[in-house]
């Protein structure tokens, strides 16, 4: 479904700690919006809702509404920090096209 790569894990868990949300989980979700039609969207939850989907790894659980699933399966969460770029990025197989900032997709 969703992988998070263990740069993506380990700064999630930290941030978790910094918003005092430890023991949270992790929605990743898609929305209508950007330029290029749908954008990503993150944010910490206490408990995963009925209908979605969840996984876990690097001991994070991941919740996925029914709506999201089918456009983000098999999507890479990564985090970099060097120089030029900080952050968290996905990287879509399903995304046809993207925009410069890769927040949005179609």
């Amino acid at each position: 479904m969703i992988v998070i790569t263990e740069q993506a894990g380990a700064k999630l868990k930290e941030v978790m700690e910094n918003e005092n949300k430890a023991g949270y989980g992790l929605r990743i979700y898609v929305e209508g919006g950007g330029c290029s039609g749908f954008q990503y969207g993150m944010a910490f939850e206490e408990k995963p809702n009925e209908e979605d989907d969840v996984i876990s790894m690097h001991g994070i659980d991941v919740f996925i509404d029914p709506y999201s699933v089918p456009m983000l399966t098999g999507t890479e969460v990564d985090y970099k920090d060097d120089l030029q770029d900080s952050g968290f990025s996905m990287k879509n197989p399903n995304a046809k096209t993207t925009c410069g900032c890769g927040q949005s997709f179609s």
